[in-house]
C-alpha cells in the first residue's frame, strides 16, 4: 500500500472517530496493510474502548516494535496490563515510559499529531499504584514523593490524594489516557490529497499589438514597447542549507525520526552517513531518508536538464538500508573507548575529541586548533549556541579544568595521546524573551505571546530555534526573541 493510500485511509478513520463512529473507524484502521507506529497506537486505543484487552495489547506491541521511543505507547500498554492484572509487566512499561521522559516534566505530542501531554508525575503516580498492588507500600510512597518533584499546579491534587491513600495503605484509581484521543495524520499531507485547479478558468485576452490578426493558441505577443524580446533566464534554485536532491522512490517512515517523501519531491541533504542514510530537509521538516532513494539535482542558469515533466522511475525501489549505530575505536594508551561516528575522520593533521555529554559523541578537529574552532565544532554537533556550553578536562568542571577563550590551548592539547583527547561538556539553560507574539501555523511550531520567557533547547538553523514555553515544545523564528539573563535583564 502506498503512502498516499495509507494517509487517505488514516484520515478517513480519524474522521469516523471524530463522528463517534468507532466501529467504522476501527474497520478502516484494520484494513491498512502496513500501519506505522501511530496507526497501531490508534488501533490499540479503539480496542480499549471496546474492552478488547488482548487485541489492544497486540496493537500496542506493534506500535512499540515500530517506534521503541514512543513513551505514550508504553504508558497505554502499561494501563492495558494493569486492567489484565499483570502488575509486574505493567510496572515495567510505566518505568520505561518514565525513562523516556529523560527528566522532563512532560512530553507534548502535539507536534506528532496527538493532542495529549504525558506528565512525569502521572507516570510515577501509576507506578506507585502498581507497587501498591504488589504489596510494596514503601516503594509506592517513594514514587509519589518523587512525583512531587515533577508535579505541575494542575496535577498537584491527584498526587496529594494518592499519597494520603498510600499512607493509609489504601489503593486509588490510576491516571488513564483520555478516551477517543487519537494520532492524526499531518494536516499538510492531508491537504495535498485534495485536487487543486492551479490554472483556473480560461480568460480571453485582447492583443494591443497593431495588425495582430492571429486567432488561436500562440505565444503571447509583446505588450509593452521596448520590452524584452525573450523571456528571462530562470533563476537558480537556492536553498538556505543543504544540497538539492530529487526523490526517486516513495519512502514510508517506520520511526519518528524518519521523513515521508514521494517521487518528485525535492529535498535538501544536510548530511550523508556511511550507512546510506541521509539527513534531509523537506517542507521545513528535518528527518532521515535512505540516500539511495535520492538523486542529486544539478541546477544552473544555462541548464535545461530539469525541464519537462518528472516521470516516476520504472524500476522497483531499493531495499531499506540498515540503521547503524556507529563504529568503535579503543585508545590503548588511555584505555578509553572512543565512539567514532561515521562522519569522524582521523588523519595525520586532525585530532579525535571524545565528548562526555548526556550522550557520548566524537568530533574531528585540526590538531592544536584554537578554542573558537573547537567550541564551534561541538556547538554545531549539539545544535546549541556556543555561549551555553562549558568544556572541561574532567567531570567536575571547576578551577583550572574549565576550558574557555582565556585558556592556553597548548596546555590543553598536551593532554592528548595518539591524537585523541577526552573532554566533558556541560550546558547551561539559555532563556529568551519574546519580542513579538508568534502563532503556530504548523504542528511543530511553538506559540507564545510578547514578553513570554522561553527556554532555548537547540538551534535548528540560523533563522529558526527550538525551545520550551509553558510546558510546550516547538520551533520558532529567531528574530522574534532575544536572549535574557535569569533575573530578566
Amino acid at each position: 500500500m502506498s503512502f498516499v493510500d495509507t494517509l487517505r485511509q488514516w484520515d478517513e478513520a480519524v474522521t469516523c472517530a471524530d463522528r463517534q463512529d468507532f466501529v467504522e473507524a476501527l474497520r478502516i484502521f484494520l484494513s491498512i496493510q502496513e500501519p506505522n507506529s501511530k496507526i497501531c497506537f490508534d488501533i490499540g486505543c479503539l480496542h480499549l474502548l471496546n474492552q478488547d484487552l488482548d487485541a489492544a495489547e497486540k496493537a500496542f506491541d506493534s506500535s512499540i516494535r515500530r517506534d521503541e521511543h514512543l513513551a505514550v505507547a508504553f504508558f497505554q500498554r502499561g494501563l492495558t496490563f494493569y486492567r489484565k492484572k499483570r502488575y509486574e509487566e505493567s510496572l515495567g512499561d510505566f518505568q520505561y515510559a518514565f525513562k523516556a521522559l529523560r527528566g522532563n516534566q512532560l512530553i507534548d505530542y502535539k507536534a506528532l499529531g496527538l493532542r495529549y501531554k504525558l506528565y512525569a508525575c502521572e507516570v510515577l503516580h501509576n507506578m506507585a499504584l502498581v507497587e501498591a498492588q504488589l504489596g510494596n507500600w514503601e516503594k509506592a510512597q517513594e514514587n509519589l514523593v518523587k512525583a512531587l518533584d515533577y508535579k505541575t499546579e494542575v496535577k498537584l491534587t491527584v498526587i496529594d490524594r494518592a499519597l494520603q491513600s498510600i499512607l493509609k495503605q489504601k489503593l486509588f484509581k490510576p491516571v488513564e489516557f483520555p478516551p477517543k484521543v487519537l494520532f492524526k495524520p499531518n494536516k499538510h499531507y492531508v491537504a495535498e490529497l485534495e485536487k487543486k485547479d492551479y490554472l483556473g478558468k480560461a480568460k480571453v485576452v485582447a492583443s494591443v499589438v497593431p495588425q495582430d490578426d492571429f486567432s488561436g493558441f500562440a505565444p503571447l505577443q509583446p505588450q509593452v514597447e521596448d520590452g524584452p524580446a525573450c523571456p528571462k533566464e530562470p533563476e537558480v534554485l537556492r536553498a538556505l542549507e543543504g544540497e538539492p536532491h530529487t526523490v526517486l522512490f516513495e519512502f514510508v517512515p517506520e520511526t519518528s525520526d524518519e521523513l515521508a517523501v514521494v517521487p518528485g519531491n525535492i529535498v535538501f541533504v544536510l548530511q550523508k552517513d556511511a550507512d546510506n542514510w541521509a539527513s534531509v530537509i523537506f517542507n521545513e521538516r528535518r528527518g532521515l531518508v535512505p540516500y539511495n532513494y535520492l538523486e542529486r539535482l544539478e541546477i544552473s542558469l544555462g541548464s535545461k536538464q530539469n525541464e519537462g515533466t518528472l516521470t516516476p522511475p520504472s524500476r522497483a525501489p531499493p531495499t531499506r538500508p540498515e540503521r547503524k549505530q556507529g563504529i568503535f575505536c579503543v585508545d590503548l594508551l588511555e584505555n578509553v573507548s572512543f565512539c567514532l561516528f561515521q562522519d569522524v575522520q582521523c588523519t595525520d593533521n586532525t585530532c579525535i575529541v571524545k565528548v562526555h555529554f548526556s550522550f557520548n559523541f566524537a568530533v574531528s578537529v585540526p590538531s592544536g586548533c584554537s578554542y573558537a574552532i573547537l567550541i564551534d565544532k561541538i556547538s554545531k554537533k549539539l545544535n546549541l549556541p556556543s555561549n551555553g556550553i562549558t568544556l572541561s578536562l574532567n567531570s567536575e568542571a571547576n578551577g583550572q579544568s574549565i576550558i574557555s577563550t582565556n585558556t592556553e590551548m597548548d596546555s590543553v592539547w598536551s593532554h592528548a595521546c595518539d591524537r585523541r583527547i577526552t573532554f566533558w561538556c556541560h550546558t547551561k539553560e539559555i532563556y529568551l524573551v519574546a519580542l513579538h507574539s508568534f502563532e503556530s501555523s504548523n504542528p511543530e511550531d511553538l506559540s507564545f505571546h510578547q514578553g513570554d520567557i522561553i527556554t532555548l533547547l537547540s538551534q535548528v538553523n540560523k533563522d529558526w530555534l527550538e525551545g520550551r514555553c509553558d510546558g510546550n515544545t516547538g520551533i520558532f523564528p529567531a528574530s522574534f526573541v532575544k536572549e535574557v539573563s535569569v533575573n530578566g535583564t
